[in-house]
């Protein structure tokens, strides 16, 4: 890890080592995918395929939500204002826009973790420990890194007590993929909670409206109610237990699913009491004001909010593992944690490539949903340590 923590030098620059490393692999990703081709044909750029054709179906009227099978494979599950968000790059052509599409993410994730209140050392941790998944994701071409930007964002805005900003972030995250919403849990932290609110109903309001600017109101309304119809039939076909390959639900639901084979069973038996957990934190008060608390709740929600969803795929965990990063750098390097540490590396980061054993992967870590597992023992950590420990001791985050 200190070899990785270096710094290189370019000529008159010196550029840290992790910072190299984030940008250089994401290019590498982008460009090994554009090398397969860009047809429909081709699924290595699927997903950029549909995220193009939201901002083409938005412009011409087309329900945002069907299968066009002459376009892409699969359908779109993003919400309507992420017509908006992928224009300037559906109007370049595949190769150029796709491209662009990874690096945004890449920078979006790496600008945000540079926000964080720690050390500068510890920044680099968070962004080697989440390295791994952030190539799965920008692999498939996914929007999970810049979500992940986005989330923490909403948190270090809050912080630096600039609430309008931070409500757009919440706001938007909410309307393109639903786990935005999760940033609303940092209103607790705000010191100018009216502000937050009024903001937010602002930004509910403008947000709604901003993709009308290219469409007409009636469609977008309507994208609405299709989208929420199409997340319906997604989430019905993602907990099924004999879903093909095990591709989607990869969750602690998933686990229980799947390693006990309850083909009906509810979501709420985990879900509620997993939120109720989530909220008694905030019955202690006088935390809310440490940094230590705080981060400790980012990497809560950022961990959640994918191993509590049906919906959790591999390349989902780019939020996760960010907030498993941000676990590991909170607490004392103690043999458990290092040890927690290693097995989320291996067993969430390692499991879906090639230097991962392909018998276990396949007859293990897939079927039973078993790369959720790492991720859920530091939220079950994370949620021990919001309700009993007394963050006014970790002096060197409060300064």
């Amino acid at each position: 890890m200190k070899f990785l923590l270096k710094d290189i030098r370019f000529f008159k620059w010196t550029v840290p080592l992790p910072a190299f490393l984030w940008f250089a692999i994401a290019a590498l990703a982008g460009v090994a995918e554009l090398m397969h081709g860009v047809t429909v044909n081709d699924t290595h750029i699927n997903n950029y395929l549909i995220f193009k054709q939201v901002f083409w179906h938005t412009v011409h009227q087309q329900n945002l939500y069907l299968e066009y099978p002459l376009l892409f494979e699969d359908t779109n599950h993003y919400g309507p204002l992420f017509s908006i968000l992928i224009a300037p790059f559906a109007l370049l052509g595949d190769y150029a826009g796709c491209f662009l599409w990874c690096m945004a993410n890449a920078v979006i994730l790496y600008y945000a973790v540079k926000q964080l209140p720690v050390s500068n050392k510890q920044q680099q941790i968070i962004l080697l420990i989440g390295l791994l998944e952030m190539i799965t994701s920008l692999q498939n071409v996914q929007f999970n890194p810049m979500l992940t930007g986005w989330i923490i964002l909403s948190y270090t805005l809050v912080k630096k007590e600039q609430d309008f900003w931070a409500a757009f972030f919440i706001v938007a995250g909410l309307y393109v993929k639903i786990y935005g919403v999760v940033g609303i849990a940092f209103f607790w932290f705000s010191q100018h909670k009216i502000k937050f609110v009024l903001s937010f109903i602002l930004w509910l309001v403008i947000l709604f409206c901003l993709p009308m600017l290219i469409s007409s109101p009636a469609f977008i309304v309507q994208s609405y109610q299709n989208w929420y119809h199409s997340l319906v039939e997604k989430n019905a076909k993602n907990i099924s237990v004999e879903a093909s390959n095990a591709m989607q639900d990869i969750s602690v639901l998933g686990m229980v699913r799947r390693i006990f084979h309850i083909e009906n069973f509810k979501n709420y038996l985990i879900t509620v009491p997993a939120a109720l957990l989530y909220a008694l934190p905030f019955l202690r008060f006088n935390q809310f004001k440490f940094t230590g608390f705080q981060l400790s709740y980012l990497a809560l929600a950022l961990i959640g909010v994918v191993i509590f969803s049906s919906s959790a795929e591999s390349a989902t965990y780019v939020l996760a593992m960010i907030g498993v990063g941000i676990w590991f750098i909170l607490n004392d390097k103690k043999k458990w944690t290092i040890g927690i540490l290693i097995f989320a590396l291996i067993f969430t980061s390692l499991s879906p490539t090639d230097l991962f054993p392909d018998y276990l992967e396949k007859s293990f870590v897939r079927p039973y949903s078993l790369k959720a597992l790492p991720c859920f023992l530091v939220w079950l950590s994370l949620v021990y340590s919001l309700l009993r420990k007394d963050f006014s001791l970790t002096k060197h985050l409060n300064e």
